[in-house]
């Protein structure tokens, strides 16, 4: 299982803000793009879904930027994941041939389904303060 770009960029930017936020501190996407080597564009669109997900508030006009919405704490990797649209329950064939259905298996699919319910679990249980310890 690889996260898309989109989803690892949106990791990368959530986890940049939540080591350096601080209660007044607004980032710009512009200065963000630079240090995280993101094209601007696909930042601020990943910055859009994040803010329609309310994980980050984005403040308007000149002096504007975005911050965190809530605790690191209480932000968790599936979250992100779903703000970004990543599908977490695909049937994906992790050896890259298709689909992989109980009536058509790859030689891995009953290999990989627990390892594959981990990977979703770790999603679930980890929180933008872990990766920043």
């Amino acid at each position: 299982m690889k996260l898309n770009t989109t989803s690892q960029y949106a990791i990368r930017i959530m986890t940049h803000i939540a080591q350096n936020h601080d209660s007044n501190k607004l980032f710009k996407a512009k200065k963000i793009s630079e240090q995280l080597d993101i094209p601007y564009k696909y930042l601020t669109a990943i910055m859009t879904q994040l803010s329609e997900a309310d994980i980050i508030i984005s403040t308007r006009g000149r002096d504007g930027g975005y911050s965190i919405a809530k605790d690191p704490t209480a932000i968790y990797l599936k979250d992100i994941l779903l703000a970004v649209k990543e599908c977490l329950h695909g049937n994906d064939c992790v050896l890259g041939i298709g689909l992989c259905q109980e009536d058509k298996k790859c030689a891995l699919h009953d290999r990989w389904t627990v390892p594959k319910k981990n990977i979703l679990e770790m999603f679930k249980d980890t929180t933008l303060y872990d990766l920043t310890i």
